[in-house]
């Protein structure tokens, strides 16, 4: 198969299917919240790799417990706050997107913040756990298990506001904005005097909508209640699967391909496919932090995998820079250098160009997959420590790794591994390339 029927083949098997995905109006809002969310992850993990230095550097224990420790329970809430009830940001943000996104679309009278509050209301609707005993609907109080009044109760406050109700605070965002989109598309609204200011009529568009809201989750709570369950234990099923899926080597690796399969066809791959599993990444992210070994969390990708940008292209922006002999790469790699170095290489990819190149198409699949792989199987082995904390994406290499895993020095030898074996992989398809281009240089 050549490389014309190979793109052509990606155009149509995956181009297709996942533009489709990525053009739907959730989608979209899903990958919209997540963004929304980014800043407060990495501002509760940095407090939580200060929090973790001494683990890295014994020989600060003592200037700690003397020092900042007596303060920890003040600080950390800047961990507790963001981490610890994730699902809350997911929730509200995604509210806002769905229902903006609506508005501007469908040309509807409805308005982003009471989207977000309506889905913020569905939620906490859906956390107190309940059972049928009796003949009657009690919630649940079990002191061994901590859950007070139907409230389970964690060391960071309500379990169910951490990254365990990501999901179910995504479906019930989606439920509560599309009965709100619902009862303003059939007019079943209070419509206020136009004397009325614009954000008090906006408000009571949305009372009508709220007691629908509260009827239908209170429904599905209490028909869920008699079958011995509730919405976040049902949820827990394909979306539980779907994370030990993604969790595993192989779902590692699908992943990759299809963020650089995307790219390959000029799609951005790495938007699509990362926003869509970052609530995944961001409850292992938690869980690590717990002290489990979940090796795709956080910013794995941009700590390991794609280490100069997608393709993990830094030692082909360095092979272009020092080892190019055609003047076109040569140029093009002085002029990427430096964005590469954060992890950006748009510029590589639409300058050499990597997309729809088939000299470049192995490498640009296969060093990604193969960093990937070094990475999983060092966390997985416990040879470096997992990654504990949301670090900025710009990261240069070495310091995001050193910084995500909370201050171990061996997952920056790693990355720096990732980043020499990509390297390797690139070296004889860029000399090819290069040599084809300086043909064609001196021919002209």
């Amino acid at each position: 198969m050549d490389g014309n029927k190979v793109f052509n083949f990606l155009e149509k098997n995956l181009m297709g299917p996942m533009g489709k995905i990525a053009s739907k109006k959730v989608v979209r809002a899903i990958m919209g919240a997540g963004m929304g969310a980014i800043p407060f992850t990495i501002v509760g993990s940095m407090f939580l790799v200060f929090n973790v230095l001494p683990m890295t550097f014994p020989f600060l224990e003592g200037f700690f417990n003397a020092t900042f420790f007596k303060f920890s329970d003040l600080y950390m809430l800047a961990n507790s706050t963001t981490m610890g009830i994730l699902a809350l940001y997911f929730c509200i943000g995604l509210g806002y997107e769905y229902t903006k996104i609506i508005a501007e679309e469908d040309d509807l009278n409805i308005s982003p913040i009471s989207g977000a509050l309506l889905a913020m209301f569905a939620f906490f609707l859906s956390i107190p756990q309940l059972v049928f005993e009796g003949g009657k609907v009690v919630r649940v109080n079990n002191a061994k298990e901590n859950i007070i009044n139907g409230w389970a109760i964690s060391g960071d406050g309500v379990a169910r506001l951490g990254t365990v109700g990501i999901f179910t605070g995504i479906i019930m965002a989606v439920i509560a904005v599309q009965l709100y989109r619902l009862c303003v598309a059939k007019n079943w609204v209070i419509k206020m005097p136009e004397q009325v200011p614009e954000g008090v009529s906006k408000a009571f568009t949305a009372l009508i909508p709220a007691f629908v809201v509260a009827f239908v989750v209170l429904l599905i709570n209490g028909c869920l209640v008699f079958f011995n369950t509730d919405i976040f234990k049902l949820i827990d099923i394909p979306f539980g699967f779907v994370t030990q899926l993604t969790n595993s080597w192989l779902g590692v690796m699908v992943i990759y391909f299809l963020i650089h399969a995307l790219w390959i066809v000029g799609i951005h791959g790495a938007n699509i496919i990362a926003s869509l599993i970052a609530p995944i990444t961001l409850g292992n992210l938690a869980k690590n932090a717990a002290g489990e070994h979940i090796p795709l969390a956080g910013e794995f990708t941009n700590a390991f995998v794609t280490i100069g940008g997608s393709g993990a292209t830094l030692g082909l922006c360095l092979f272009l820079v020092y080892m190019a002999k055609s003047e076109q790469l040569k140029v093009l790699g002085k002029a990427a250098i430096v964005p590469c170095i954060f992890n950006i290489n748009e510029p590589l990819i639409f300058g050499i160009p990597l997309i729809y190149n088939p000299f470049i198409a192995i490498p640009f699949f296969l060093a990604p997959m193969t960093s990937a792989s070094i990475a999983y199987f060092a966390i997985k082995l416990e040879l470096i420590r997992p990654v504990i904390a949301n670090m900025p994406w710009p990261s240069p290499i070495g310091v995001g790794a050193f910084i995500s895993t909370g201050g171990d020095w061996r997952a920056a030898v790693v990355a720096v591994i990732c980043a020499l074996t990509a390297f390797v992989i690139y070296l004889p398809f860029a000399k090819a390339y290069d040599k084809k281009l300086l043909d064609e240089e001196q021919v002209a």
